[in-house]
Formats: structure tokens, C-alpha cells, sequence
């Protein structure tokens, strides 16, 4: 099940299929002991100095936290409980683990006045705080004396733990709730541990920053009871396939040709780092097509072959527009022609833009056979949905998988793990990129690099699951390094991809041998 996500939906599904084969509560003593033992990596080695604070829901989530508080505390851990529910609405497996840990040396701290909770809470030096205030069922926002009680968490400087989701982030969106107009809260853990299968709300908007570091434990539930996956998280291995090592035997028309069509005056920059991205990313010709006159040619990357579009045969490459193309009837027209080409086309920026308010394009890019790869990010998305961004945010999943189906495409929702969605209902999360991605140009970029896969044969899917894995991967080594991610600019990635992408294909070829 590596790499696999799962709905809340399925995942309840398969925890009931699960427990009717087990005996009452084995699933959350097991989920308790996966929790301590990981739990355990996380303290100072000297137990004497650890103090662990157990925060404790009213549902089976309070349950697995009162597992691993008893857990916890038999092993000589100094043990604090908070204790949030009532305990007659509790199931019946909650109600043992709270006897087990209250028949263990676990400490139960007064919760009666928030006073007093935030006091205890900022006073002692915790080595851990382990979140269990609740899993992946709370769709309501945390208010109140708990909105305190997670503020003050969120404070601390020791590792946060949170056992299957970050209290108060959707598990199925990555969103946090709020209530009236007011911003949520939730739970920022440094780690997860996340039970039976992973979840796509951990890895996308606000998944990334609130669940650190994401731990699955299977808690050994059988494969067979595990629904055909839909959705991913991207990885290497799911374009590997493409990672080919070049023949000595080739030339630049083995690599293909792509065009970067946009750079409308006052915007030649975007159309540039587009194409500059698609040269180093191996295209073996690149064209930089302007709507305007074309400059004679680009100092720094002199290879680049500019042209007029009106001089273009736009059947002689992949094409990718949208770059700084503006969004002139000349762009609208321009655009147009774009999309009759029976190649594959990559559509960015202000192609998605003129895009959204033509019906007649819109019409255009549904009945295309050849492939076309979308990647807008969430305002760009809201445009072409006729909603919010808001809305767009609310639910990625739902908005890339809904803009595939309407606009027959391929799909990248840019932002925090950006989503892949395919016409088919596939649906991938990316796991590379940090904020360093947050800077002019970036887009153009990935664009690029789409054109550049696609001119080299790559397929439409990988494509896309590439591009923004090695988008995303460069970054994060660039931020390695020390560059950035405050003060990254675009020009910078490019580079780094083009090292990220003959690093894997050596690595792949080394493997394949």
C-alpha cells in the first residue's frame, strides 16, 4: 500500500471489515503501541528527563492516545493525561483504554479551568505533547476552551505527535475549518502517525505544514480488504519508465521540438524562463514564439530560435503557450491556432485565462485527441471552474479532478502538494517543493519542463507527475544547499532540474542493469 490514499470514507470502510475479523479493540491497542514505539524515537535518549504530554478526545482517536499513554507510562516514561470527553458516550473499546491508563503510573492533570490547562500546559518543560484530541471524522470547527487548548499546544517547542491527523485538519481536503467568518485552528504537529492507510489531507494545503513528518502503520490489516487505489502520492517509480538513458547513435531531432509560444511586450521574461527550462530539460530544439515582433535573438541563451508567430509552423512541435502571451483578441486568435495543432500542448498562464472566458476554446480544447496538459494554479483554477478561489482551496482534489473531466486534459493544481488529476479519475499528490516555489517565474518553469518531457516522447501522465516531482525536487536541493528558499528566483530552478533529471535517469539505468 505504499504511496496509496485513501478517503476517510474508505478508510472507515476497511477498519470495519478489519475489527469483524479481530477480536473488540485489537485495532486501537495496536494503534496505542505503533504510537508509542514511535513515540519513543522521539524523546532524549535520558528517559529520567522525559515528560510526555497526552492530550486525550472523546472519540476512538482519545482511545489510541489512551493506549499509548499506558503504554507510555509501563515503559517508566513520566506521563501527563489531559482527558476531553465524557465518559459515558464513550465506545466500549475507549472505555478500556481509559481504564488501562488509568490502572497505569500515568499522571491525570485538572481540565476544569482553561487557566489552569494552559498554565500546565506552558509551565513544564514537555520533551512530547501527543495529539488525540480527535482523528479524521471532525468536520466542524474547534472552538472554544479546545481552540485555547490547541493554541497553547501549537506554542511549544518540543516535537508534536499526532495520531492519525492533526486535530482540526480535514484528512480528506488538508483543510482547516473555521466558524463564522474566522480564521481555523489546528493542531501543528511535527510528525503523524497516520493508521491503516494514508490520507490525502495530510500532503496538500495546509496537510504539509500541520502534519511534519508522515509515519503510516498499517496496523496489520490484510491487503484484501483494501478498495483498487485512485489516488497517489508521486514518487520516481511512477515515471521511471520514461528515465531513459540516451544512445551514443542520436542527434537533436532524436530529442524532439518544443515551442514556448507567449512573451507579449512587457512580458518576454516569462516566455524566456520557459523556454530556457525546455532546453536544459533536453528538448532537442527549442522555439521561442512571440505573438509581436521576435527580438533577433536571446544573449544569454543564444540557442534559443526566436520567431514571429505568424511565421510558425505550429505542426513542427510540441507547444506550450501561455507564458507571458497577454490577453489580446491577437492572443485569443493566436491561442486558437494553438489548439487546432494535432500535437500535444501544454496550456499555462494567460492561455488558461482567455481560456476560462471563451466558451468557444473552451469547446476546442474537450474535443482535442492529442493531448493537452493543464497546469493552473488556484486562482487561474477559480477562473476556469466559474467559482472562488476559496472554493477551489477548499476541496483540490475535487477541483483538479472536476477542471480534468470538463476540460479532457491532464491537470496540475499548483500550490502546497500540488494534485495531478487525470479525465480517469486518477489522482496524484506531489511531495517535493517547499516555498521557495513562491516567486515570479516558477510557473513558467514547470512549463517548460512539460514541453521538453512531451518533445521527448514522454506520455501525457507521466509527463506531468515528472515535471512536478523534478520541479519540486530542485528546489528542495537548492534549499539544501542554502539557497533559499527566501530570495530563490526562477532562473536559478532551472539548472537544478536539469541535474535532477540526468541524476535519475543514471540512477534508473544503473537499476535497469
Amino acid at each position: 500500500m505504499m504511496n496509496t490514499l485513501y478517503t476517510i470514507d474508505e478508510i472507515r470502510r476497511i477498519e470495519r471489515s478489519a475489527a469483524a475479523e479481530l477480536p473488540p479493540g485489537a485495532l486501537m491497542r495496536r494503534a496505542g503501541q505503533s504510537a508509542a514505539e514511535l513515540a519513543l524515537t522521539l524523546l532524549p535518549a535520558d528517559p529520567a528527563s522525559n515528560a510526555v504530554l497526552v492530550l486525550a478526545g472523546p472519540g476512538n482517536n482519545g482511545g489510541d492516545a489512551l493506549e499509548l499513554a499506558a503504554s507510555l507510562a509501563l515503559s517508566g516514561i513520566h506521563v501527563s493525561v489531559m482527558l476531553y470527553c465524557d465518559e459515558r458516550k464513550q465506545s466500549q473499546e475507549a472505555k478500556e483504554a481509559l481504564q488501562r491508563a488509568r490502572n497505569s503510573p500515568a499522571h491525570w492533570l485538572d481540565t476544569s479551568s482553561v487557566a489552569h490547562v494552559v498554565s500546565a500546559i506552558s509551565e513544564r518543560p514537555w520533551s512530547l505533547l501527543v495529539d488525540g484530541l480527535f482523528g479524521i471524522g471532525l468536520k466542524q470547527a474547534i472552538t472554544g476552551e479546545l481552540r485555547i487548548l490547541v493554541e497553547a499546544a501549537n506554542t511549544l517547542p518540543c516535537p508534536i505527535l499526532s495520531l492519525d491527523n492533526p486535530s482540526g485538519l480535514d484528512a480528506d481536503t488538508g483543510a482547516i475549518t473555521g466558524e463564522h467568518g474566522t480564521a481555523g485552528v489546528a493542531i501543528q504537529a511535527s510528525h503523524t502517525i497516520t493508521f491503516i492507510g494514508d490520507k490525502p489531507g495530510l500532503h496538500t494545503l495546509h496537510g504539509r505544514d500541520n502534519s511534519g513528518q508522515v509515519h503510516v502503520a498499517d496496523l496489520g490489516v490484510s491487503d484484501a480488504l483494501f478498495p483498487a487505489p485512485r489516488r497517489w502520492l508521486n514518487s520516481v517509480s511512477l515515471f521511471a519508465s520514461c528515465l531513459l538513458k540516451r544512445r551514443h547513435e542520436s542527434h537533436k531531432g532524436s530529442f524532439g521540438n518544443a515551442a514556448i509560444i507567449g512573451g507579449a511586450p512587457g512580458m518576454m521574461g516569462a516566455a524566456a524562463l520557459a523556454s530556457r527550462a525546455a532546453l536544459h530539460c533536453g528538448a532537442g530544439r527549442v522555439y521561442t514564439i512571440f505573438l509581436d515582433a521576435a527580438p533577433d535573438y536571446d544573449e544569454q541563451q543564444p540557442e534559443l530560435m526566436y520567431r514571429q508567430a505568424q511565421e510558425f509552423d505550429f505542426s513542427s512541435a510540441i507547444l506550450t503557450a501561455g507564458p507571458g502571451l497577454g490577453r489580446t483578441p491577437a492572443a485569443r486568435d493566436l491561442l486558437a491556432r494553438v489548439l487546432d495543432s494535432e500535437n500535444a500542448v501544454v496550456l499555462d498562464a494567460d492561455a488558461l485565462n482567455l481560456l476560462a472566458s471563451d466558451p468557444g476554446l473552451q469547446e476546442k480544447v474537450f474535443l482535442r485527441t492529442s493531448g493537452t496538459l493543464m497546469t493552473p494554479h488556484p486562482l487561474e483554477a477559480a477562473r476556469l471552474l466559474g467559482t472562488s478561489v476559496a472554493q477551489v482551496q477548499s476541496d483540490r482534489l475535487e477541483a483538479a479532478t472536476r477542471l480534468a473531466k470538463q476540460f479532457n486534459s491532464v491537470v496540475v493544481l499548483k500550490g502546497s502538494g500540488s494534485v495531478i488529476a487525470a479525465p480517469d479519475k486518477r489522482i496524484v499528490i506531489n511531495t517535493t517543493g517547499n516555498p521557495a516555489l513562491a516567486t515570479a517565474g516558477s510557473g513558467d518553469v514547470l512549463s517548460g519542463i512539460c514541453g521538453a518531457l512531451l518533445a521527448q516522447n514522454w506520455p501525457l501522465w507521466e509527463t506531468a507527475l515528472g515535471a512536478v516531482w523534478m520541479h519540486g525536487a530542485a528546489a528542495d536541493e537548492l534549499v539544501r544547499q542554502g539557497i533559499g528558499p527566501i530570495g530563490l528566483t526562477a532562473g536559478e530552478l532551472i539548472p537544478a532540474v536539469r541535474a535532477c533529471l540526468n541524476r535519475l535517469t543514471e540512477a534508473n539505468a544503473r537499476k535497469s542493469t
